[in-house]
């Protein structure tokens, strides 16, 4: 048994405040601490009811709490779950949090309470609480934000790529076409920076959520061989793109932006030679790889390329051939779809980035694998094919009228559902209807399906979207139906080739 002058010392020496009261609920004992906590002194505590330490209405209530606590005594929290507050002499109140045990001595019973002032505490609590609610907010600003950006800003590039597009057919002037030449390069370079710019933002804001699905390597392979031969002509290189049949499970709009980043980057780093598009099976998934002759990297720059801004073989100041986010975007897609990319190089002979996507549960079709469509050019009918246009935004309107115009076909223009239907009224036969995907109160998708069911047939469709969001990418999976769905700001030269493909569809 400890002395009892050992026993107050101890007591006294807590790091709370600390009350020992009987069982009528007068106060015994309360160390320093309490004496400093509440502001009485210690004659003014000892003999007083543990009442006078509680805000008046919660007084009435103690008593009963005390009683019970006497009948059933047990070391245990006050008042779990709740918010319990305490009151000094001065009258305020403070936060507290309270542990109380059952003190036996011989036949007496005393009740000891630990009282620990929670003030700091809270006060954080409410300001992590209140930073919180402001980040949310911001998020919710930001996703807002890259909403109407990734509409708004990419309707004047698509604007001026249509017109740029337009110019450069109808010049004849061998100064005038290098202008529009070196035009289009400053337009595509401002297009792959906006695109960048919005994917880094959306990926920081995580306002990407990946929709799983089955799909296609073949129809994977078969939109990246349409986009990218040209750029690889253009450059010298041969872009080839294997066959493969097997199926893969992931998010296919994602997927596909992680190897156009990686084709754009080896077709951007390599002077000569080849870029090769194939895959491989394993065990459980399917291994898509990018190869390419370029410049390689070396083994100290590797473990860098994937940060932001980050250039293979580029001096601090000198002129850039990109902006350096490509393969940063590409490693927070893969790490976002939970999937490995491995990358081998050498200096001065290439680079090879291998990418692992889980198999499909459903067995692919080898027999329906998806063809080229570049595999050869159909001959256009001697009746110009018949294209309606669909845009409310009369710049893009316009400058894909003539565009379409100065390739040769007749066109038709509509700036909402209903003078689209008006047109298939006059004029009920058309080859293709191109369609934006916002138009005021009704979407793209909802005029192609009243356009169909107009003319009785499944029309082919090119949907053209500045959103990116889950519900736009989803409408790829139905490219089957005859529809086509792409992202602004898209190439003049990439639009004819499309519009070309599907109205030769047969």
């Amino acid at each position: 048994m400890l002395p009892s002058h050992l026993v107050q010392s101890i007591l006294e020496s807590a790091p709370d405040a600390m009350i020992v009261a009987d069982a009528c609920g007068c106060i015994v004992f309360a160390n320093h601490q309490a004496v400093a906590l509440f502001g009485y002194e210690l004659q003014e505590l000892v003999g007083s009811p543990l009442e006078l330490l509680l805000p008046e209405p919660l007084r009435g209530k103690h008593v009963g709490h005390r009683e019970a606590f006497a009948h059933t005594p047990r070391t245990r929290p006050m008042g779990a779950g709740l918010e319990l507050a305490a009151r000094r002499k001065d009258g305020s109140e403070l936060p507290v949090e309270i542990s109380l045990s059952p003190i036996a001595d011989g036949g007496t019973m005393f009740a000891a309470a630990t009282i620990r002032d929670v003030t700091a505490r809270k006060r954080i609590e409410a300001e992590l609480r209140a930073a919180r609610e402001a980040a949310d907010r911001a998020n919710q600003a930001k996703s807002r934000f890259l909403a109407t950006a990734s509409h708004d800003l990419r309707q004047p590039l698509q604007t001026l790529s249509l017109l740029n597009g337009t110019l450069q057919r109808l010049s004849k002037v061998p100064v005038a076409s290098e202008a529009l030449a070196r035009q289009e390069q400053a337009i595509t370079a401002m297009m792959r920076l906006v695109n960048a710019l919005l994917d880094v933002s959306k990926l920081e804001s995580g306002t990407i959520r990946p929709e799983i699905t089955d799909f296609t390597v073949a129809s994977l392979f078969d939109e990246l061989r349409q986009e990218f031969t040209a750029l690889a002509l253009t450059k010298g290189l041969k872009l080839e793109v294997e066959t493969c049949h097997d199926s893969i499970q992931s998010d296919p709009a994602l997927v596909e932006q992680i190897l156009r980043n990686l084709v754009s980057n080896a077709i951007k780093y390599t002077r000569r030679g080849r870029v090769l598009l194939r895959c491989s099976h394993q065990s459980d998934s399917v291994r898509l790889e990018v190869l390419d002759t370029g410049i390689g990297i070396s083994a100290d720059q590797v473990p860098h390329i994937f940060e932001e801004f980050y250039q293979v073989g580029t001096e601090p100041h000198a002129t850039r051939q990109g902006y350096g986010l490509g393969l940063s975007i590409v490693s927070r897609l893969v790490s976002l779809l939970g999937l490995t990319l491995d990358v081998q190089s050498e200096l001065g002979k290439g680079s090879t980035f291998r990418l692992d996507v889980p198999s499909s549960r459903a067995t692919a079709n080898r027999e329906n694998a998806v063809p080229s469509a570049m595999n050869g050019q159909h001959e256009r009918s001697r009746v110009a094919p018949r294209v309606l246009l669909v845009a409310d935004d009369v710049g893009v309107r316009d400058a894909t009228r003539m565009l379409l115009r100065a390739e040769g076909y007749e066109v038709l223009t509509a700036a909402s559902g209903a003078e689209a239907l008006q047109r298939l009224e006059d004029r009920s036969h058309i080859d293709l209807l191109i369609a934006d995907y916002q138009l005021g109160e009704e979407t793209g998708m909802q005029v192609i399906a009243a356009a169909r069911k107009r003319v009785g047939a499944v029309v082919r469709a090119v949907l053209v979207t500045g959103d990116t969001s889950p519900l736009v990418r989803a409408l790829e999976l139905e490219r089957e139906d005859r529809l086509s769905v792409v992202t602004k700001p898209i190439q003049a030269e990439r639009l004819l080739a499309l519009v070309s493909e599907l109205i030769a569809r047969e």
